[in-house]
């Protein structure tokens, strides 16, 4: 898989995976798993924007552009068009693949709603953001696009809720734990919502391919002030 990492724009291109030889040019310098930066025999594994911008020694300021106020407003934006996506979505093409990917588009809507449900889920029992959790695949009985919705605008509400009864007094200066290695509760926010909306925007990428014009579509408004490229897809 093609993994691209956008720091203020500058957009870096990992090792293709999917192209015969990819997997050992990831191994070759020690890596495991995508995305990653290299150079000299060297990596960072490209999950943490301030830890490739030393790696690359670019004069680049790194921290969140984003209020955490600012951030929740915006995803609630997101969301809401992610549900209304969902609810668009044919049904006869929720296990179409998508393009240069291994993954359906089923998939993929649902990851965009499991993106907030294992951050909230690793907020509420204090423990580190997994890996495992942010990739479950939709449970083998979520199989329409209504179904999905459905489980998205609960998210929704419950990250509505979150925000309102404890999400503003956090201290979002204190460490967080993920998968791929320490930040902060800010940048894991900001990362958090920037991860769906790209997605989102994938997703009504499809419903366009499909001939169906997304009802509540995301525009460049939207990534202003996200550490995002104006691409949707990788090529």
């Amino acid at each position: 898989m093609k993994e691209f990492l956008a720091v203020r724009g500058i957009a870096f291109e990992s090792v293709n995976v999917l192209e015969e030889g990819g997997l050992e040019k990831l191994r070759a310098v020690g890596a495991r798993s995508v995305p990653v930066v290299a150079r000299g025999g060297k990596f960072v594994f490209a999950q943490v924007i301030k830890d490739v911008v030393e790696f690359l020694d670019l004069k680049e300021e790194t921290g969140p552009q984003l209020s955490p106020a600012q951030l929740a407003d915006r995803y609630e934006r997101v969301l809401s068009a992610a549900v209304a996506s969902a609810r668009q979505m044919p049904d006869s093409a929720l296990e179409n693949r998508l393009p240069n990917r291994p993954r359906s588009w089923r998939v993929l809507v649902h990851h965009v709603f499991q993106i907030p449900t294992e951050f909230l889920d690793a907020l509420a029992e204090n423990r580190m953001l997994s890996y495992e959790g942010m990739v479950a695949a939709p449970p083998a009985d979520m199989r329409t696009g209504a179904e999905i919705a459905d489980f998205g605008e609960a998210l929704h509400g419950r990250f509505s809720a979150w925000w309102r009864e404890s999400g503003q007094g956090l201290d979002y200066k204190q460490p967080f734990q993920a998968y791929f290695g320490e930040t902060t509760l800010h940048e894991m926010f900001e990362r958090t919502v920037w991860h769906s909306t790209q997605h989102v925007r994938q997703v009504q990428s499809l419903l366009e391919r499909a001939g169906i014009p997304p009802i509540d579509p995301l525009g460049l408004d939207v990534i202003q002030g996200l550490p995002l490229t104006e691409k949707v897809w990788d090529e």
